[in-house]
């Protein structure tokens, strides 16, 4: 499922567009923002027919390999330890991947050139080197060679990085956070797992669901009270040159904070700060950080953080 930081990240970016606009339909952006989450469930299921696309094309080099007028003694006993790989041969055949990819017609058939080239940076690897070349076999070394391809070469690759830029907006900056989906996905299955075994869904349940759709209403329903709260705790600064990103991740913080009772403000907190050091300026994780210190501690003197649970207003 998609976790809830990138949750909070694609309201934030919605929220944003949804400022930035002339449009104040909410409703339209509500429908972008959920858009964009299906648009990241989409990469997922890519990136798991990825590695099964690269296995096919591997297959295909050994099958003309062995069609050669002269074939050599390797071209015809190849080691077919990658295209035997039990974990890829799953999701080659996972009912629930291949629906959703014949529902939604997605695929990787338009980039023969990114095959190509994952396939070429595979073998050249030492993870591949290693796996081909193991005495021992068996499930978890599958399994273990499938994570390591992912979280080593097809993370980092900046080819992979570009073409799915092309390919769709909402995907910037997804990719890191899908790998770690599709890890999640592979570190689940076992060797008694057959095409019915489950992958993740979209949400983890419906109250992630319930979570982003009234984050990102409340932030624009708190929107002139949250400009208060911030304008009066930075009032050595001039508010209008405060980063608009920096006081829409604290606004989006504060919604969170106040909204929902059963996050601690501390979770909340965190998630914010983190999130400011990768989509806002150098210096303001910092800063965002010690203005919600001062916000906080306000609303919380002011009863206005109620929070149902022990422990959850630290």
């Amino acid at each position: 499922m998609i976790s809830r930081h990138l949750l909070r990240i694609k309201a934030i970016m919605i929220l944003y567009a949804y400022f930035k606009s002339d449009d104040k339909s909410q409703k339209k952006f509500e429908n972008d923002l959920f858009f964009s989450i299906n648009k990241t469930y989409d990469l997922y299921i890519l990136l798991l027919l990825l590695i099964v696309d690269i296995k096919n094309y591997a297959e295909e080099k050994i099958n003309l390999a062995k069609q050669k007028r002269i074939p050599t003694p390797q071209d015809l006993n190849p080691n077919t330890r990658f295209i035997d790989n039990k974990v890829i041969n799953l999701l080659e055949k996972n009912k629930s991947i291949n629906s959703y990819i014949l529902n939604n017609k997605i695929s990787w058939v338009e980039n023969p050139e990114l095959i190509k080239q994952l396939y070429n940076n595979i073998i050249q690897s030492s993870i591949y080197e290693t796996y081909m070349n193991d005495e021992q076999h068996s499930f978890d070394k599958d399994k273990q060679f499938v994570i390591d391809v992912f979280a080593n070469i097809i993370v980092n690759s900046e080819f992979i990085s570009q073409i799915i830029e092309e390919k769709s907006i909402y995907w910037n900056d997804d990719i890191e956070f899908v790998v770690s989906m599709i890890i999640k996905t592979i570190n689940g299955f076992k060797e008694n797992h057959d095409e019915y075994k489950s992958i993740m869904s979209i949400f983890k349940n419906e109250e992630d669901k319930d979570f982003v759709k009234k984050l990102f209403y409340k932030t624009i329903s708190n929107h002139e009270k949250n400009k208060i709260f911030i304008n009066e705790f930075t009032k050595n600064w001039d508010f209008e040159r405060i980063a608009f990103m920096d006081k829409l991740i604290m606004e989006t913080a504060i919604t969170e904070i106040v909204e929902f009772p059963s996050i601690p403000v501390k979770v909340s907190l965190n998630e914010y700060i983190e999130i400011s050091k990768f989509y806002s300026t150098d210096k303001s994780s910092v800063f965002i950080n010690g203005v919600l210190d001062k916000i906080i501690s306000k609303l919380q003197e002011e009863n206005k953080i109620v929070k149902a649970g022990r422990g959850l207003m630290q």
